[in-house]
């Protein structure tokens, strides 16, 4: 061998030693739950970020205070360029064999204390579910109190409750006592932006009150959350006012649909749930390729995004399966589970009668509908990810998983699913500069997972997976540490906690 060559093998086997040695020292885990140190450090971790570009590691990522302050690497190049020393930190969490991602973001959330009046004993159960399954920020899109879920933000930007993020969008409904004329809908945006809100989620509204009302947002800098119905409005109107982004799917088929209307029989209702979840499942057949094509065409143009929430109508298309999820035993509250029975009186429980052949037709509905999902994010749309949990037998937390899953099932890499729930959300909120990375500068909202969810995505369910390897059972725990704002819990610790309140309710015959 040349001694040019020699010379060049002696110090790569010297960077790698050195690199060896670096990643092989010791940092045992000294994270206290739910306490912020003044320096943290995530030792031995695995990135996944929230760009879509694939994992990387091993490194160490600093944090101080509530931000990611460095990412030092500490591979053989990066000694190379005189890393030769480990990041000091006054809590270390060990990461090692671990992936850290950005927190996810749950983008269609909904907070709530009670159930068709049937307490859930507070917020507690609700956000620490979220917590306990890695979502660090959460959209919620219709509280039960416009100023309480202000108030609710606060208190968890300030660390006095045990929360995600929380980004404020109170509903604005029109038809409505309140809203009756463009100049009601004005007035209601005015109002919400006074009292501090972060954007607005329309549903059931007119065209003429929808123009009014994203005028009026647009000039306050509010964001725009459309959950579109059978109404009026469609992804055209969208398209025309500048929404930020489409909630779950309709009005997207509608708009592709000739003479913009469904084939409905002569004895449909729409306040008939029933009526109005079969025949959605049989929506997509009815779109015309050619016009759904210049539909999502024009949403990328229009920088309109799509957050389709798979996960919360996967009952209308396999009933059995969404009753018997394997987290019902344990965490589900007995409110919940009462709320989730077939029931008129309960939005979304709507199985009264549910055949065989309506799961048929949604089976279809899905594939076509995440076809166009595909065709969208090929076009250059924007996807985002949200579960709209705690109604059709959705769990807070868990649902945001299971519709990651269903992404997979779409056809999309668990690289870009991850980037949906991330950066993608991020974008959607406006904070892509500050949420949804693993990058210094960024907000330190991270989750330290057992296992590799690139390899299985069910590893990011709150208490894990159990599993077979090399013979052995092998047991994982879901997001081990869950760090917002800099915060780091415990995620097998909050899922006891839940655990408790669900036992004390079931105790005292709550439902």
């Amino acid at each position: 061998m040349h001694r040019p060559l020699l010379r060049h093998a002696a110090v790569a086997l010297a960077l790698l030693a050195t690199a060896t040695t670096l990643a092989a020292q010791q940092f045992p885990t000294n994270a206290t739950h739910g306490k912020r140190p003044t320096r943290l450090v995530i030792r031995n971790a695995t990135i996944i970020d929230g760009n879509g570009t694939p994992a990387r590691g091993p490194v160490d990522i600093v944090v101080e205070g509530n931000t990611i302050t460095d990412i030092v690497a500490l591979d053989p190049v990066a000694t190379g360029r005189g890393q030769s020393r480990r990041p000091a930190g006054d809590v270390n969490i060990d990461a090692t064999g671990k992936y850290v991602l950005p927190g996810l973001i749950n983008a269609h959330a909904h907070l709530q204390s009670q159930r068709s009046g049937h307490s859930l004993d507070g917020y507690e159960y609700n956000l620490k579910l979220w917590l306990a399954n890695g979502i660090t920020s959460v959209r919620e899109v219709g509280s039960e109190s416009d100023t309480g879920i202000v108030n609710i933000r606060e208190r968890s930007a300030k660390g006095d409750i045990v929360a995600p993020r929380i980004f404020a969008y109170p509903m604005l409904m029109g038809g409505g006592a309140r809203i009756k004329t463009p100049a009601d809908a004005r007035a209601r945006v005015q109002y919400l932006k006074k009292i501090g809100v972060d954007g607005i989620k329309i549903t059931g509204i007119e065209r003429d009150l929808m123009a009014a009302m994203e005028d009026e947002a647009k000039k306050l800098g509010l964001p725009i959350a459309h959950h579109v119905g059978v109404e009026e409005t469609n992804a055209w109107d969208d398209i025309e006012f500048g929404t930020r982004s489409i909630e779950h799917w309709y009005g997207i088929p509608d708009a592709a649909i000739p003479y913009l209307r469904q084939h409905f029989p002569s004895n449909y209702n729409y306040a008939n749930e029933t009526d109005r979840f079969r025949w959605a499942g049989r929506l997509w057949r009815e779109a015309d390729p050619k016009i759904l094509d210049s539909v999502l065409t024009m949403m990328v143009k229009k920088n309109v995004a799509w957050v389709p929430t798979m996960d919360i109508y996967e009952a209308s298309r396999d009933l059995q399966r969404a009753q018997t999820q394997p987290w019902f035993s344990e965490y589900l509250h007995p409110s919940l589970a009462w709320y989730f029975k077939p029931d008129p009186a309960n939005h979304g429980s709507y199985f009264i009668g549910w055949s065989s052949t309506d799961e048929v037709y949604w089976k279809e509905n899905y594939r076509l509908w995440m076809s166009a999902l595909r065709d969208f994010e090929r076009k250059g749309g924007t996807i985002g990810c949200g579960d709209d949990a705690g109604f059709i037998y959705q769990l807070y937390g868990y649902g945001l998983i299971r519709e990651m899953e269903l992404h997979a099932e779409a056809g999309f890499n668990p690289i870009k699913i991850i980037q949906h729930c991330t950066g993608n959300n991020a974008k959607i909120l406006g904070h892509e500069d500050k949420l949804g990375r693993v990058r210094a500068g960024w907000l330190a909202d991270l989750i330290v997972v057992d296992g590799n969810p690139l390899e299985d995505l069910k590893v990011l369910y709150a208490g894990g997976t159990t599993g077979l390897k090399d013979g052995k059972e092998i047991r994982t725990h879901g997001s081990e540490w869950v760090i917002k704002d800099g915060i780091p819990y415990n995620g097998p610790q909050l899922l006891r906690e839940v655990k408790a309140i669900v036992d004390k309710a079931k105790a005292s015959g709550a439902k």
